[in-house]
């Protein structure tokens, strides 16, 4: 089994920065790309920013040039740097793995984590 372990979260000001972290543990192989998705209230979950063990990254068009994903290919841990954050990006934020692979031959398309709220206020 794989566990995704998020942190960072909480209440920041308009205008501030955080940074998300996601590890995935366990006997893992291989995995082909980790992200981030958030889900507001009332809306529905939406893709933040997405990267591949390559290297290759995309993001949501509200995001661009204020957040930042990255991934530790070791640790298995993917980060979202958030910048210059807004009110709208108040959510919940959800790791996903794709393409996941375990020693014990097990394969999962997707996992994701639990969640982690990151409210935007003054």
């Amino acid at each position: 089994q794989v566990q995704l372990v998020e942190s960072g979260g909480g209440l920041v000001q308009p205008g501030g920065s955080l940074r998300l972290s996601c590890a995935a543990s366990g006997s893992i192989r291989r995995l082909d790309a980790m992200g981030w998705y958030r889900q507001a209230p009332g809306k529905q979950r939406e893709l933040v920013a997405r990267i591949t063990t390559g290297g290759t990254t995309n993001y949501l068009d509200s995001v661009k040039g204020r957040f930042t994903v990255s991934m530790d290919n070791a640790k298995n841990t993917v980060y979202l740097q958030m910048n210059s954050l807004k009110p709208e990006d108040t959510a919940v934020y959800y790791c996903k793995v794709e393409g996941l692979l375990l020693d014990s031959g097990v394969y999962s398309s997707a996992s994701w984590g639990q969640g982690t709220q990151l409210t935007v206020s003054s």
